[in-house]
């Protein structure tokens, strides 16, 4: 898709306020792809897997472990992967998130922003509250929801537990998230979708779930900002 193949949808323009906001962590929140990458690295370094790049592992992130590690040791065994994975948990835990960072905006939007939120992340919700705590966000959030064994994004389940769990509808509620698969779990869930620019999604593969709102930086969802339109560029993020 080119540069100047714009597809503005009626929505395009201010971000109603909702009732509910649920939030991706990984590239919506927190810059962590510095720490989740590294600790993949990590576990690979004990596989025959050649050496990956950065680029290349932050494309899997806010897919679960198992695609990841499936794709890049094909032949194992899922007794393997589950100790790949446990591993990672390990090793991620244990670096302590110090290249972990919080997004431009992030703290002050969720200040200000109304509406009760809750999270529909891939990671698990007992880490997940604890990153959250560690960044000062977790104030912040009347719900934590991770996945916890059951399917993840672009699966629905996480959004429809995080709904569940606040006593929510699906129509009062906007998803933010950056990747494909935030896009197509809040559509397969039937709630609004908001893609964000600056995570770690290619813009054309959000743009081909049709998002209702885009956004720049989260403080685009106040009241008193205009986010950019509903469009797709060709350029990719990072």
């Amino acid at each position: 898709m080119s540069a100047s193949a714009v597809s503005t949808s009626p929505r395009a323009g201010l971000v109603p306020p909702f009732p509910v906001y649920l939030f991706d962590i990984d590239g919506t929140l927190l810059d962590s792809a510095r720490d989740i990458c590294g600790a993949v690295q990590q576990v690979l370094e004990t596989t025959p897997c050649e050496p990956l790049s950065f680029d290349f592992l932050r494309g899997y992130i806010g897919l679960h472990l198992i695609d990841l590690f499936n794709d890049v040791l094909p032949g194992s065994t899922p007794e393997q992967v589950d100790g790949f994975i446990q591993q990672y948990r390990t090793l991620y835990l244990a670096r302590g998130h110090k290249l972990t960072r919080v997004y431009p905006g992030v703290t002050e939007a969720l200040a200000a922003l109304g509406g009760r939120k809750g999270t529909a992340t891939t990671k698990g919700s007992v880490t997940t509250r604890a990153v959250l705590e560690q960044f000062g966000l977790l104030p912040y959030f009347h719900h934590v929801q991770g996945t916890d064994g059951f399917p993840a994004k672009p699966a629905p389940d996480v959004i429809h537990a995080a709904l569940a769990a606040m006593g929510a509808k699906p129509e009062e509620v906007l998803f933010v998230g950056d990747s494909a698969a935030d896009m197509e779990a809040g559509k397969r869930a039937g709630v609004k979708t908001c893609a964000v620019r600056y995570g770690y999604g290619i813009e054309e593969k959000l743009a081909a779930h049709s998002p209702d709102y885009w956004i720049s930086d989260l403080r685009d969802l106040l009241p008193h900002a205009t986010p950019e339109p509903t469009a797709a560029k060709a350029t990719a993020l990072k």
